[in-house]
């Protein structure tokens, strides 16, 4: 995509996998509505406490270059039975959402009536050796940059220090950090990139749009970490949002996201272990 024009000719070309337009004003105006629900539920909450922390976090006296972003904590350390019921309660809970969205995209207005909901996004099994290839080269892309863009933000003050894995030592920790890392991955690209991008094309919107704005969502709901993270996030979905308008697969996105999240996790775990700070 080297010019507009490009651009343009890339997100028009067609496809078997794209999704049966809706032709009547109120039937897209119901399935906007029923997108906002499906954000209401899940990411879309999550961005107005995003929005909420920055606010507060840029109210304090402290600048935000100097406060601390705590994830994956323990909720209660000194019981660590209780502590796991309590992680995997937060890990299975938000794919909720997941399941509601694939319901939808296979009960109500349905993207095809040839295909199931999973297999039309391209969440299945069909493609594991393409769709682990491109999962991995996605996460080279956007991870090595992003650190870059991280560090950056964090040296020009405008991103907190991210505290990305804060469990107790436990038998459990490290898997549990895994299936956190792939709850993320499932929650976010299934909802703001399967469903989201279906249910917006039907309604009529255009491919440009319908990137640039799930795109704008993704990097709300990581306000709290500061403007780094907003960026950063932003950027990601834009090349995440290109790649399943070319693909019309989630697959390889779930595999990047996992990917990025895990080395995010369990290095920063290493790191601590070793006094090293970024």
């Amino acid at each position: 995509m080297s010019s507009p024009g490009a651009l343009a000719r890339f997100l028009s070309r067609p496809s078997p996998w794209d999704p049966v337009l809706v032709d009547e004003p109120a039937a897209r105006r119901s399935l906007r509505g029923e997108t906002l629900l499906v954000l209401g539920v899940s990411l879309g909450s999550s961005a107005v406490y995003a929005v909420l922390s920055i606010v507060e976090k840029l109210t304090r006296a402290v600048p935000l270059s100097q406060q601390t972003t705590a994830m994956n904590q323990s909720a209660t350390p000194d019981r660590p039975w209780l502590d796991l019921a309590y992680q995997l309660a937060n890990i299975l809970l938000p794919l909720v959402p997941v399941l509601l969205a694939l319901y939808l995209l296979g009960h109500v207005r349905r993207p095809s009536v040839d295909v199931r909901a999973g297999r039309f996004v391209g969440l299945d099994r069909t493609e594991p050796g393409r769709d682990l290839l491109r999962g991995v080269g996605l996460a080279a892309v956007i991870g090595i940059p992003g650190l870059g863009l991280y560090l950056l933000a964090r040296a020009l003050g405008v991103n907190t220090n991210v505290s990305a894995a804060n469990l107790e030592a436990a038998w459990w920790t490290v898997p549990v950090l895994v299936l956190a890392a792939v709850g993320n991955a499932v929650l976010e690209e299934v909802v703001m990139v399967g469903y989201l991008f279906t249910r917006w094309r039907q309604s009529g919107w255009a491919w440009p749009l319908v990137i640039a704005l799930s795109a704008l969502v993704r990097g709300s709901y990581h306000l709290y970490q500061g403007f780094g993270g907003f960026v950063g996030n932003i950027a990601m979905g834009l090349i995440l949002g290109l790649v399943f308008v070319r693909t019309r697969r989630v697959m390889p996105l779930v595999v990047c996201h996992t990917i990025l999240d895990v080395v995010a996790f369990l290095g920063y775990s290493v790191l601590r272990a070793r006094g090293i700070s970024l």
